[in-house]
Formats: C-alpha cells, sequence, structure tokens
C-alpha cells in the first residue's frame, strides 16, 4: 500500500488549499465587532423593534416553525407582494411583485446581479469613494472592475462617468444614493443619463434611501421609463432589521426573472419570510424612528462644522467627517474611550453611524477628549 499523500503538499499542487489564485492573500471583509459601550460604526439603527412587533415576529416564526419540515415558497410570494406595497408608496407609481426581488440582504441581492449580468468577459463600474464590498462581488463572480472617481466634493462626475461608460461598455453599473460611505445622494437627471448611455444594467443601491433629506428624490420614481434600472433597499437600516438579513429590489420583470436563473434552490428560508413580512405590517412603526434620526444626523454634522472638520453632505444615516493626518490613531483613542466608529473612505477621513441622542453626545466627548491626546 503506498504512504498517503500529505495533506500539505497535495498531488499536483505546491499550495493547499487549492484557492484561485486571486483569492490567494485577501482577508475576509468585515468591519470589527466589539464589545463597546458605544457602537456607531456599522450603521445600524439603534433603536430595536418594540415588544409589539417582537411578539408578531415570533408568532410568525412559530407559525413557519410548524412547517419546516417542508422547503419554503421559492417565490416568496407572499413578502413579494408586501415590498412591492411598501415600494409602490415611496415610488408614487405602482410597483407590482414581479417587479420585485429579495435575497439574504442586499449583499446577496448585489452578488445575484453580477452573476447574471456580469461574468468572465464583462465588465462592472463604479466611481470612488463607493461601497467597498463591490469589488469583491465583482471579483467573485469573475467580473472586471473598474473604478472611476467623483468630483472631489464627492459629487457625481458625469464626463469621468461617460469616458468609462464609453471605454468598458460595462455590463454592470453600480452606485449607491445616498453614496456609502459619503451619504451624497444621486439627483435623478444622473440616473437618467446613466441609463440613456449604459449597455447594460445600471443599479442604484438605495440602502439608506429611508434617511434622505425632504426633497431628495428616490430613484424609485424612474422606474415606468428606463428598462434598464435597477433600484435596491435593505430592510438592515431604516426597518432596523440587520439581523433577519433581507435585501430586495425594484426592476423591468424581466430583470427579476433572470436573476431567478442564478439564485440557489430555495434561497430564502420559511423564517427570514415570515420575518420580512411580518415586519412590512409593522413598517410604519419600524420606521417611526427614522425621523428622529434625521434629525440628530443634521444636528451632528452641524455640531462637526463648527468644530472645524470638513463634513460631507449626508442623506444616510452616517457622517463622513475629517481630516485628519493619522486617522487610525484617532479611532484608536475613541476606542479607548468605548466608542466605535469606521475608518473608511477616503485617506483621512472617518465615518460615524448616527446612534441615539445618548451616543452622540458620548461620540461627541469622546472626539474632543481624543483629539487633545493625538495633538499634544
Amino acid at each position: 500500500m503506498s504512504a498517503p499523500v500529505s495533506a500539505g503538499a497535495p498531488l499536483g499542487t505546491s499550495t493547499w488549499p487549492p484557492l484561485r489564485e486571486e483569492l490567494r492573500g485577501v482577508e475576509p471583509y468585515g468591519a470589527p465587532q466589539l464589545d463597546v459601550p458605544v457602537q456607531l460604526n456599522v450603521n445600524e439603527n439603534p433603536y430595536p423593534p418594540s415588544r409589539k412587533v417582537v411578539d408578531d415576529i415570533a408568532g410568525a416564526v412559530t407559525l413557519a416553525a410548524s412547517t419546516l419540515n417542508r422547503y419554503p415558497d421559492r417565490e416568496f410570494t407572499e413578502l413579494r407582494t408586501g415590498l412591492a406595497a411598501y415600494l409602490t408608496k415611496e415610488a408614487g407609481a405602482p410597483i407590482t411583485p414581479d417587479q420585485v426581488w429579495a435575497a439574504n440582504g442586499s449583499n446577496e441581492v448585489m452578488l445575484q446581479i453580477l452573476q447574471a449580468f456580469g461574468g468572465p468577459g464583462r465588465t462592472a463600474v463604479s466611481f470612488a469613494p463607493t461601497y467597498s464590498m463591490y469589488p469583491e462581488y465583482a471579483r467573485d463572480a469573475m467580473t472586471t472592475w473598474v473604478a472611476g472617481r467623483r468630483h472631489d466634493d464627492f459629487s457625481f462626475d458625469f464626463d469621468e462617468a461617460r469616458r468609462l461608460v464609453d471605454q468598458h461598455q460595462p455590463s454592470v453599473i453600480l452606485l449607491p444614493s445616498p453614496n456609502n460611505p459619503t451619504g451624497t445622494a444621486l439627483p435623478h437627471e444622473v440616473v437618467s443619463e446613466l441609463c440613456a448611455i449604459a449597455p447594460g444594467v445600471v443599479v442604484i443601491d438605495e440602502a439608506y434611501a429611508e434617511f434622505r433629506r425632504a426633497g431628495t428624490p428616490s430613484a424609485l420614481e424612474l422606474l415606468p421609463d428606463l428598462r434598464n434600472l435597477i433600484v435596491s433597499r435593505t430592510m438592515s437600516k431604516a426597518f432596523a432589521l440587520a439581523g433577519a438579513r433581507l435585501g430586495y429590489l425594484a426592476a423591468a420583470p424581466e430583470l427579476c426573472d433572470a436573476l431567478r436563473v442564478v439564485r440557489l434552490p430555495y434561497h430564502l428560508s420559511a423564517v427570514t419570510q415570515a420575518v420580512a413580512s411580518a415586519a412590512l405590517r409593522h413598517a410604519d412603526e419600524l420606521l417611526g424612528k427614522v425621523d428622529e434620526l434625521r434629525a440628530e444626523r443634521d444636528r451632528t454634522v452641524e455640531w462637526l462644522e463648527a468644530e472645524g472638520f470638513e463634513v460631507a453632505p449626508s442623506d444616510a444615516n452616517f457622517v463622513l467627517f475629517g481630516r485628519f493626518d493619522d486617522r487610525a490613531a484617532l479611532w484608536q483613542q475613541l476606542l479607548d474611550r468605548g466608542v466605535l466608529i469606521r475608518v473608511t473612505g477616503p485617506e483621512g477621513w472617518l465615518r460615524v453611524s448616527i446612534g441615539t441622542a445618548a451616543e452622540m453626545t458620548a461620540f461627541k466627548d469622546a472626539l474632543r477628549d481624543a483629539l487633545r491626546e493625538v495633538t499634544t
């Protein structure tokens, strides 16, 4: 009997495990998850669901649990109907269930979009600074990634966009609005002009749309006229359901049908569907803190500006501010004081999520103390 092959040196390979070459040495994505008193780093809603909502969700999960021996509705019919009704209120025009798709968080929604419309020989484009996961979705879907630039004030540079579209003919354009990490929203004319020149689909990622300021439009309003437009949303932020992992989108029915080709079998569990459908029944209550968070965001922007910081105008539930010679050192000083924010975006900037009034007071006090420490 021949000797077994060592796990450290399998036949035909020089390294183990046999990972794709472009993945070697790559660190997994993930913001720090630390047990500190004030957590303001991942743009969560700081207000948990009420007891009434928790009880209704628990009842829906209990009912779903009685049929867990069966596969879930793979077309998630009830949930699509509920999401369509919710989006119709936002869009100002009817959105039907066949125009809605959902998956396990907007992350999976984005990956499915790139699996369906990207792939080998195809290109995805965005404009930096932009969401840091987009290039990873493209990588995982074996799609070429190209990042253009925004203006220095983070507004959209349409001349740059036209140049990149002409040069690369992308099958997917990914744009957050409000943008993550800057909070900048896109005007309708930018979305319409992009859809007019794009050879593929244009994805407007509205994960933070419910927090937008009065007068800032949603791209949902443009869906009836733009057949290549996809507008994605999430229940993680304004709905205070980050732990439920439910993302969704609205688009033309044929685009939603295309995503059914790449979805895994029964990708949305019966429990996930039950939780999300129950939450939609309480949409008004779950979204009830949005106005309060908007006001707290605006107060935070005013305070940061009064303290002499540069601040990006925000339509989201976070604020990007700077600039710092050593942002990592300041981040650590804040953490040492029990306040966790995010090192992200352009060099020299930091991002703080909007928490409760008490949490934002703790952030301000910690920031003043931390700045004294790093400047002495």
